[in-house]
């Protein structure tokens, strides 16, 4: 396993050095008194937001840095990866606290809320008061086995199918071009009605013209329902670019049925003022500042105790129970929105350094097939609890730092990770076929998750080889704020799921896992290799009560911890005994005199701490070397 680490320390050396001397490197600032029509190359001259940030193509070697003690709301979305020696790289400039970024919505104002009766509050959409965008009559495209006749209607069309055929892009409607602002929001209101009822997808903001670009934020989904009586709709949509040759689109392909009629009236796009628009599930209120968090209820009627709330995915609004507005019982509402806060799907060669991220209800750092990201010094708090699927189905998800699917030649160092809903860190895949290999988890600080470290790998075909979890100090797991909302509450540190996957060099080794609601270790469901594959060594164990480890359909408390080490031949050099921190109240999770943890573990290529502190001589237990 040493070339994992030394491979891992060779490529981030190698990035810093060459970093510096690429040709087209670049380093862009981004502050809160900036403007986007600055060049951003300079402090004197920085970009102000995000939506800037994401809209740029960096080049390898390129850095872009967010000022010190200056707060955004959004996310990151990198639209380009770094190469072999020059990776992107999203970091801090200046003095101050880490640049934090928000994944919520603030609802603050007493005119954000309008009272329902009965103790229901609930937010308002943004006013829609923009010039009209749509323009001209719609046009009319049909393909495949699909026959329909078309007619252009003042500020609407009828459509008459003949027959459906079997793709959306069967038989389409749509609008004449207009222009779109980067990142602006857009209110598209129509009436619709059909001779027969019948669902269809909502209409899509898109490039006129090849490749046919989305040019939507997050797509809406939820299908509409056409019926017999004409019915208004209104849907939201946010630009993600800069286009004069966008249109909306129906795609009916499949959709309405055969010898129907189709008729759309009172068709108009505006942009609207503002945007604090709930555009995606609330998986979480955060109210004063962290001193509570809201209970989500799955239907309106469920709402009948204090800070209860519900979000309504048809009309994108958050309905709150509260003996007055909720603007006035609470002095802060953040609203956490259902998106990763870094989304860096498909990316490769990126770092991420010194940044906080707060109040996303997806993941901290989410996206499927990455390679070669290190994630150095990063916050984490208060991540997940957006419904996974929505509709009908109620999965509540939310990870720290998650690698999905092809993950390899990862990092995350030095970072601290708290009131995450499912698990602080984690790598994961349901795919075929898929390699998850070289990921590093070390020196991190770890509280009030529901897991500390979380993996699985299916199916039997895919493997996971050469992951290391070292070195970090685990507390509390499952003692977060989602443990109680739970529809599954677990509380475990070390969460290995049913895993047919072939796994192998798994090690877990000199961690501090300090309390459990449920289990500190559960590993079920595993074949006898891909067991074998795990090793764990030189941890610090402790959990007062209850079962403390579940390995298949045995279970040990922290008292029969020997019995468990002679039956698995697992945790050699390991010990059960709490770890004295120095202040755990204030969660600093530093080693106290006097500490078990002290130049208990074992002696690896781990050369700093949490702190950056050298560890000299022997190896001591968790994040911090005393």
């Amino acid at each position: 396993m040493k070339w994992v680490t030394n491979g891992l320390r060779a490529w981030v050396g190698c990035a810093v050095l060459v970093c510096g001397i690429h040709a087209e490197a670049a380093v862009y600032y981004v502050s809160g008194s900036g403007s986007d029509e600055n060049a951003g190359t300079s402090q004197d001259a920085p970009w102000l937001t995000l939506a800037k940030v994401n809209g740029t193509a960096f080049a390898p070697g390129d850095q872009v840095l967010l000022r010190r003690g200056d707060v955004w709301r959004g996310q990151l979305v990198p639209r380009t990866s770094g190469e072999e020696g020059a990776p992107i790289v999203f970091g801090a400039y200046g003095e101050g606290e880490k640049p934090l970024i928000l994944g919520s919505v603030q609802k603050n104002r007493p005119e954000d809320w309008v009272d329902l009766g009965g103790n229901i509050w609930t937010t308002v959409n943004p006013q829609a008061n923009g010039p009209e965008r749509l323009a001209g009559d719609m046009r009319f495209h049909s393909e495949g086995a699909a026959e329909a006749r078309f007619k252009a209607t003042p500020g609407g069309c009828v459509v008459e199918c003949g027959k459906s055929g079997e793709r959306g892009s069967d038989i389409q409607v749509f609008s004449q071009r207009f222009a779109v602002e980067a990142w602006k929001l857009y209110r598209l209101a129509f009436t619709a009605k059909g001779s027969k009822p019948f669902d269809m997808t909502p209409p899509r903001l898109f490039k006129d013209g090849p490749p046919w670009t989305s040019f939507e934020e997050q797509r809406n989904t939820e299908p509409i329902h056409v019926a017999e009586e004409a019915r208004e709709f209104v849907l939201y949509y946010r630009a993600t670019a800069e286009a004069a040759d966008a249109r909306m689109g129906f795609m009916l392909g499949g959709a309405v049925p055969t010898e129907a009629t189709f008729v759309v009236e009172k068709m108009s796009l505006v942009e609207c003022e503002g945007g604090e628009y709930l555009d995606r599930d609330v998986g979480n209120i955060i109210f004063d500042d962290e001193k509570s968090c809201g209970v989500k209820v799955w239907e309106k009627a469920d709402l009948d105790a204090q800070d209860e709330y519900w979000y309504d995915e048809n009309g994108r609004v958050v309905c709150v129970y509260s003996v007055g507005n909720p603007s006035t019982v609470h002095t802060n509402i953040e609203c956490a929105l259902r998106r990763h806060l870094i989304d860096q799907t498909g990316r490769g060669y990126m770092t991420y350094e010194n940044l906080a991220f707060k109040y996303g209800a997806a993941h901290g750092v989410g996206g499927a097939n990455t390679h070669h990201i290190i994630v150095r010094g990063c916050d984490f708090g208060y991540i997940g609890g957006g419904d996974q699927m929505g509709g009908e189905k109620t999965v509540r998800f939310g990870n720290g730092v998650e690698f999905w699917a092809n993950a390899h030649d990862c990092l995350v160092e030095q970072c601290r990770l708290w009131e995450v809903y499912d698990a602080a860190l984690t790598n994961q895949s349901n795919a075929p076929g898929t390699k998850q290999y070289n990921l590093v988890y070390r020196n991190n600080v770890i509280w009030n998750c529901e897991y500390s470290f979380e993996y699985w790998n299916r199916p039997e075909d895919s493997e996971t080889y050469d992951v290391v979890f070292e070195n970090n100090t685990c507390v509390n797991a499952g003692h977060g704020w989602g443990h109680a909302q739970r529809q599954d509450p677990n509380g475990r540190q070390l969460c290995f799921y049913s895993n047919p996957a072939q796994t192998r060099n798994l090690i877990v080794r000199n961690n501090i896992f300090y309390e459990a609601s449920t289990l500190a270790l559960y590993l079920k469901g595993w074949t006898d290799v891909g067991r074998a594959g795990v090793t764990l060594e030189n941890n610090c164990w402790y959990q007062e009560q209850g079962n403390m480890i579940g390995i298949e359909d045995t279970s040990y408390t922290m008292a029969q911890f020997a019995e468990y080490q002679a039956a698995t031949g697992k945790d050699a050099g390991s010990i059960v005994a709490k770890p004295v921190f120095r202040d755990a109240a204030a969660h600093d999770f530093r080693l106290a005199e006097g500490s078990p943890g002290i130049d208990a573990g074992k002696a690896t290529e781990v050369k700093m701490d949490f702190d950056g502190k050298a560890r000299d001589g022997k190896m001591d237990m968790g994040a911090f070397e005393f």
